[in-house]
C-alpha cells in the first residue's frame, strides 16, 4: 500500500467515524488474493491466531496483508518506506505485521497502541515501514513508523494521509488527495464509497520541482508521484475505500476494493473487479 488518506473523527455521536481511501502499489508479478473473507487456512503465519472474521487481501508470496479489518472492529494498514539504499533481503516481510493484529497472535497486547508498542521492541529487524492499527469499538486509531525518531503515539481527530515516508509528509500526491478527502468529509452529505475510488485513481504526475528526493532515479520518482501509478513492471494494484459510522449503539462498516484481479490471478490492467462487503460492530 502505497498512499493512505482518511479522515479520523473518535468523537463522533452520529455519522461518520473513520473513512479511508487507500491505493496498494505493487510489482506486477507479485501474485495476492483480493478483499476476501479470510479461512481458516488463510492466516498461517501467526501461531494461536484466528483467522476467522477477518476482511482482508492476501500476499500470496511473503503471506499476510496489506490492510484489513475485522468483525469485531479492529483495522490495520502498512505502506512501505521508500529508502532505496537501507533495503535489507533477509528482513522479515512487513505483511504480518498487519495480519498478526487482525488475527489476534496470542500473547500481544489487546490495545492498538499497545500492540505498536510491542512492534517498536523488533522494528530495526524489518525494512521502512509505515504501521497504522486501530480499534473502532474502542474508538482507538495508533501509527508508528520503524524509521521514524517517534515512538508510537495515538493519532489526533482530523484528516491524514500516508505514502511512503512518514504521516503527512508533504508529497504532492499525499497533499492532494488528503485535501480532496477533507472536503468531501466535510460535506454534509456522504459520498458514495466510488466516488473515493474514482478520487485515488488519478494517473497525474507531480512536476519536477515538487518532486521529493528518495534516492531512486528521475524517471522513476516522477512516475511515482502519481495517486494511480502505472508502468511496465509495477502499479497501482488495488484501491479500497472505506466507511465505519456510528448508528446508535453500532458501528457501519462499509468497503469498496476495486483491483486487477478477478480472484483467478488474471491480471487486468487497470483493474476493474470490484467486491463490496458490509457489516456491523458493536460500539462498545
Amino acid at each position: 500500500m502505497c498512499l493512505i488518506v482518511f479522515d479520523w473523527r473518535p468523537h463522533a455521536s452520529a455519522g461518520a467515524l473513520f473513512t479511508l481511501a487507500a491505493n496498494r502499489d505493487e510489482f506486477l508479478r507479485r501474485t495476492a488474493e483480493p478483499l476476501h473473507w479470510w479461512r481458516a487456512t488463510d492466516d498461517v503465519t501467526s501461531p494461536g491466531s484466528s483467522p476467522e472474521g477477518v476482511l482482508a487481501g492476501r500476499d500470496l508470496v511473503g503471506g499476510g496483508t496489506w490492510l484489513g479489518m475485522t468483525r469485531g472492529g479492529r483495522f490495520a494498514a502498512l505502506t512501505n518506506y521508500r529508502a532505496p539504499n537501507d533495503m535489507r533481503p533477509d528482513a522479515p516481510t512487513r505483511g504480518t505485521l498487519v495480519s498478526r493484529w487482525l488475527t489476534g497472535a496470542q500473547g500481544l497486547p489487546t490495545t492498538p497502541l499497545g500492540y505498536l508498542d510491542e512492534v517498536a521492541r523488533s522494528g530495526d529487524l524489518y525494512n521502512g515501514f509505515n504501521l497504522i492499527v486501530g480499534d473502532w469499538a474502542r474508538r482507538e486509531l495508533a501509527w508508528y513508523c520503524n524509521r521514524a525518531d517517534r515512538a508510537p503515539a495515538l493519532l489526533p481527530e482530523g484528516t491524514h494521509g500516508i505514502s511512503n515516508a512518514v504521516l503527512d509528509t508533504p508529497w504532492p500526491k499525499l497533499v492532494r488527495k488528503r485535501a480532496e478527502l477533507a472536503e468531501l468529509a466535510a460535506s454534509a452529505t456522504q459520498a458514495p464509497l466510488t466516488r473515493l475510488v474514482e478520487m485515488m485513481r488519478d494517473p497525474r504526475v507531480a512536476p519536477d520541482r515538487e518532486l521529493p528526493a528518495t534516492g531512486i532515479p528521475l524517471e522513476r520518482e516522477r512516475a511515482l508521484s502519481a495517486a494511480f501509478i502505472e508502468t511496465p513492471d509495477y502499479g497501482t494494484r488495488g484501491t479500497t475505500a472505506l466507511r465505519v459510522s456510528v448508528r446508535g449503539a453500532q458501528l457501519d462498516v462499509e468497503a469498496l476494493e476495486r483491483s486487477d484481479d478477478d480472484g483467478s490471478h488474471r491480471i487486468v490492467r487497470p483493474g476493474v473487479f470490484e467486491r463490496e462487503e458490509a457489516f456491523t460492530v458493536a460500539a462498545g
